[in-house]
């Protein structure tokens, strides 16, 4: 089965899928990962919350996947 992020998946899964995904959700200004309302936090609601398309981080961490495989 192949890994993909969706919006509506919540930090905390997408993390799960690839620890190196953390690197590029810090990048778009989500400090925090680690506090727990991340954990509880949809990509699509972090992404409002601090300001960012959801889209375009959607299609980040999915790139990233593809490269890593």
């Amino acid at each position: 089965m192949a890994k993909e992020v969706t919006k509506d998946m919540y930090i905390g899964e997408v993390l799960k899928l690839d620890p190196g995904l953390a690197e590029i959700l810090m990048q778009s200004g989500m400090h925090c990962l680690g506090c727990p309302s991340s954990q509880m936090e949809s990509v699509e609601e972090a992404a409002m919350v601090h300001g960012f398309n959801a889209d375009e981080l959607v299609k980040k961490l999915n790139d990233y996947l593809k490269s890593a495989q």
